[in-house]
This record gives C-alpha cells, sequence and structure tokens, in this order.
C-alpha cells in the first residue's frame, strides 16, 4: 500500500488529482461515520470504476459533496448569465403556456382577472425559488443538503421523499404536453412515442451534468421564444381574442384563489433544488445579484407564456368562438389548440413551429431529471455510492413508465399535480425561513462543514413537527375535485369554495416551528 493511501486512512480528507479530470471525492469514512467510502481514485469497486469512467467521458462525478472553494470556476457576469437562462429557458416552454389556459378552462375566469392571477401569483411564487439561490455561492451544498440544517439528517429524508416525487412528476406531465404537441403534428406519432422522444434527449444532456445542463439552458430559449412571439403574431392577425367578462362574488373570489394555487404552484416548483445550479459559483459572488438574476429570468418567460395561454384561450372558450380552434382543443389538448392556430395560416412551418414547441419540453425537464438524482444521494450514505448519471438514467426510465398510461389524462392530472406542489413547497418555505431569520439570524448562522455530520445537525424533530402543521393548515384550505376543506369553502362558492392550501401550509409551519424550535434548542443544544 502506498505512503498516500496510508496517509489518507489516518488522515481522512477530500482528495483530487488535479488535470486526470477526477473531482475531489471523500477519501474514507471518518470515526464520525460523515464521508461515503473510499476514493474512487483508488478504489476497485464498482462504484469506484462507473466514476472513472465518467472521468473518461467527461460526465460530472461529483454528487452531494460540497464543491470546494478552488473548483467554483463560474464566476463573473457570465455566472449570472448562467442562472438567468437556466431559468429562463427552463419555463419559456409550452408547458407554462399550458398553465394560462387553465385560467378559462377550469377556473372560468375572464382574461382581465386571470391576467392579474398571473401576475401576482407568480411574483410570490418565484421569491423563494430566488432567495435559495443566493445559498449556492455562499455554500457550495445542494439544496437538498442545505436542508439538513432546517430537517436535521433523518428529517430531510422525508423532504427528499417530496421532491422525487416532485422531479419525477414534473418530468411526467411536462413530456405528456410535448407529446401532445407532436402527436398534433404528425398522428401517426402516438403518444408513448413523443414521451420516449422527450425523455431520451433530455437524458442526453442531464447525464452529463452541471456544465453542459447550464450550456444547454443559455441557448435554448432562443428558438423557443421565437416561435411564441410568432404564435402571438398569428394570434393578434387573426382577431380571435375576446375579453371575456370578470366575474364577482364568493364564485370568482373562490376562482381566483384556486387558479392562483395552481400558478404559485408551477411558479415554486423549483425551490426545492434552486441552490443546485448556483454552487459552482464563487462565494464572493454577490446575492443581491443572484437573487436579482434569478428573478428576471424566472419572471419574464412565466408571465409572458402564461398570459399568452390565457389571451389564446378566449378565441375557443365561447359560444360562437372560433371552432376550429375549440375542436383542436377538445381533440389534443394544448398541442391541438396551439396547432389549430398556427397550422392553416403557416402551413408546414406551423409543424415546424409546433416541433420545436414540443422539443422546448427538454429545457423544462432537464433541472428536475438532474436534480433528482443529487435529491436520492441525500437518502443515506448508500446511495450516495450510486454515481449521479446511473441514478439520472433510473430517474428517466421510471418518468416515462409514469407518463405514457397518464397521457390522456394530461388537464386533471396537470390541476392536481400543480396543486399538490404548491402545497408541500410552501410548507417547506415557511419551516425554512423561518429558521434561517429567526433562529440562524443570517447566513452566519450555519457551520457548512457539518452538513454531512449528523450529530451535529439539528435533531429535525421540530421541524418534522411542524411540517405536520402545514399538513394541518394545508387539509383545512385545499379545494379539489376529491376533497374540500372547511375554510377553503368558506373562501369561495360552493361546492370547491377557494382554495387556499398553500397559504394556510406557510402560516401552520412557520408558527408550528416558532413554537417547538426553541424546545428542541433547549433539549439538545444543536
Amino acid at each position: 500500500m502506498s505512503d498516500e493511501i496510508l496517509d489518507l486512512e489516518k488522515n481522512p480528507r477530500e482528495v483530487g488529482v488535479g488535470n486526470a479530470g477526477y473531482e475531489k471525492r471523500p477519501a474514507y469514512v471518518g470515526e464520525d461515520g460523515a464521508v461515503p467510502g473510499e476514493s474512487f481514485e483508488y478504489g476497485n469497486s464498482m462504484y469506484a470504476r462507473a466514476q472513472r469512467l465518467a472521468g473518461k467521458l467527461k460526465i460530472e462525478q461529483r454528487g452531494i459533496e460540497r464543491v470546494p472553494e478552488d473548483e467554483r470556476t463560474d464566476s463573473g457576469f457570465k455566472a449570472l448569465l448562467n442562472v438567468s437562462t437556466m431559468w429562463l429557458s427552463a419555463n419559456m416552454v409550452v408547458s407554462s403556456f399550458a398553465i394560462g389556459i387553465l385560467g378559462n378552462s377550469l377556473f372560468y375566469l375572464g382574461f382581465v382577472d386571470a391576467i392579474l392571477v398571473v401576475l401576482f401569483f407568480n411574483i410570490l411564487g418565484i421569491l423563494s425559488v430566488c432567495f435559495f439561490s443566493t445559498f449556492g455561492p455562499k455554500f457550495g451544498l445542494r439544496q437538498m443538503v442545505l436542508s439538513r440544517f432546517w430537517f436535521g439528517w433523518w428529517g430531510v429524508k422525508l423532504i427528499a421523499i417530496f421532491n422525487v416525487l416532485a422531479c419525477i412528476g414534473w418530468s411526467s406531465v411536462n413530456s405528456i404536453v410535448g407529446a401532445q404537441l407532436l402527436h398534433t403534428v404528425n398522428t401517426d406519432v402516438p403518444g408513448y412515442a413523443g414521451i420516449i422522444i422527450i425523455a431520451v434527449c433530455t437524458f442526453g444532456i442531464t447525464l452529463f451534468g452541471y456544465k453542459v445542463v447550464h450550456a444547454y439552458e443559455f441557448w435554448s430559449w432562443i428558438p423557443t421564444f421565437i416561435i411564441f412571439l410568432i404564435t402571438l403574431g398569428v394570434f393578434a392577425h387573426s382577431g380571435a381574442f375576446v375579453n371575456l367578462p370578470w366575474d364577482v362574488g364568493t364564485s370568482e373570489m373562490g376562482n381566483v384563489l384556486s387558479f392562483g394555487s395552481v400558478v404559485y404552484g408551477f411558479a415554486t416548483g423549483w425551490t426545492s433544488y434552486a441552490a443546485d445550479y448556483t454552487v459552482y459559483q464563487p462565494s464572493s459572488q454577490s446575492r443581491t445579484k443572484v437573487f436579482g438574476w434569478t428573478f428576471l429570468g424566472l419572471i419574464f418567460p412565466l408571465l409572458f407564456t402564461e398570459m399568452l395561454g390565457v389571451a389564446i384561450y378566449t378565441a375557443a372558450s365561447i359560444d360562437g368562438g372560433v371552432n376550429r380552434w375549440a375542436d383542436g382543443y377538445a381533440a389534443s389538448g394544448t398541442g391541438g389548440l396551439l396547432g389549430a392556430v398556427l397550422f392553416p395560416p403557416l402551413g408546414n412551418f406551423g409543424k415546424f413551429c409546433l416541433v420545436m414547441l414540443a422539443l422546448s419540453i427538454i429545457a423544462n425537464n432537464c433541472p428536475n431529471i438532474y436534480s433528482v438524482a443529487l435529491t436520492v444521494q441525500v437518502f443515506g450514505r448508500w446511495t450516495q455510492r450510486i454515481p449521479r448519471f446511473i441514478l439520472t438514467g433510473i430517474a428517466t426510465g421510471v418518468y416515462i413508465a409514469i407518463a405514457i398510461p397518464g397521457y390522456s389524462h394530461f388537464e386533471t392530472v396537470l390541476d392536481n399535480f400543480m396543486n399538490f406542489i404548491g402545497y408541500w413547497l410552501a410548507i417547506y418555505a415557511g419551516i425554512s425561513v423561518t429558521d434561517h431569520f429567526v433562529f440562524k439570524r443570517g447566513f452566519g448562522g450555519y457551520i457548512p462543514e457539518h452538513y454531512d455530520q449528523p450529530g451535529k445537525l439539528p435533531p429535525g424533530i421540530a421541524a418534522v413537527f411542524a411540517f405536520c402543521c402545514g399538513v394541518a393548515g394545508m387539509v383545512t384550505g385545499m379545494s379539489q375535485t376529491w376533497f374540500v376543506g372547511p375554510i377553503a369553502l368558506k373562501a369561495g362558492e360552493a361546492p370547491f369554495g377557494g382554495d387556499v392550501g398553500f397559504e394556510l401550509g406557510f402560516a401552520f409551519a412557520a408558527v408550528g416551528y416558532l413554537i417547538t424550535r426553541p424546545i428542541e434548542l433547549k433539549l439538545f443544544g444543536r
């Protein structure tokens, strides 16, 4: 055994081999169990062999380990553009457009009130994404790993389960939208084929990791934006827009709150992996700039695409409207509606536009499939020893298996899933934001070196209790076709009332944490 390996056994540390292309990885399991195993640079296990192969193929080898300061090369103005275009591309997609359609198709809102809901609930939803994006440069840790500082070593596993469900669910729903578009272009392309095409392309990008994902997202918004502008131009030229009236009363209030819950759920859906895409920025990076550029990258595509969806659906939603648009939506959902808008005036070029919009789903799914692998590694040291790129492949197979049978039920799945996402992330934000500002009192209250040391992290009892309180608030305020909470009934007209689940979930979780965290600190001292 070499002197260097003997030294590693005595003094556990992170090691790297510079120009060989292997990233720094924990070298040995220390007495506190803080690191997951042998260095893949020297080991002969399947894990070590797989990681060395990844290095040869230029695949990112790092998992949830903290990124050392000397490897944070995503700096300067380019770094800010990277994070901004990351979210610009991920949201300049047909899935965002589909959210706008729901304003009238499911919630019967008029044009102006739907537009106002899109504006205010998107702003509310993205604030947590912008806030947690600033944690990446500060600590060099992924979002689910950062969550250990609030939920503890064991409590975070509960959050990780929800995040895995979110990543897989988002990917499934998004791929269904893309498959609808491809089927509209060519009815010989079945839904399952479109889903597989989108999934395989997404995997090809996320396989290589952080830098390739950022490189793809840096440019992919441009063609999609141009096609949405063409769609807007065709729609405006058609003169089919109808200014649907704005209702009043408890029915209107309930519909506004329920549609707002969906909009919020879509916007805040990136919260649970926000820091994943800023960890390679240096700790000296301005948190204000990261927040601001993230905000710009999110708000513009969300407002543009969702408001466009609100406007276009007006022409297909009333008696005497453009019949081919209504027929297209009835036949193939969002894809059918866009096909009805673009096909007659643009012909084959309209079909090309639809194909490009379908492929925009790749940009939307990349963050989900990249981050789901990192989330799985939080479950335990044994999952951390499964290379990230293998977990990415497994997740891809899982969401394909879910999306194919769900293809024919998109609208219902979308509505229910968006609400679910908004609920749990509001609870998550209620706990983490409360801990950050009240108990840690800012970034100075963290000791990032403790991220992988269970005995030095919070026990997580207070956070789990607060999460349960948040669920209680969510249940009383939620409004779904299968259940309506008592407070939701009072927020709108029967039988569905108005959905205030995410607002109550946040509030109940924050209050529950404020009550129990001081007790936990007194008993455990951490």
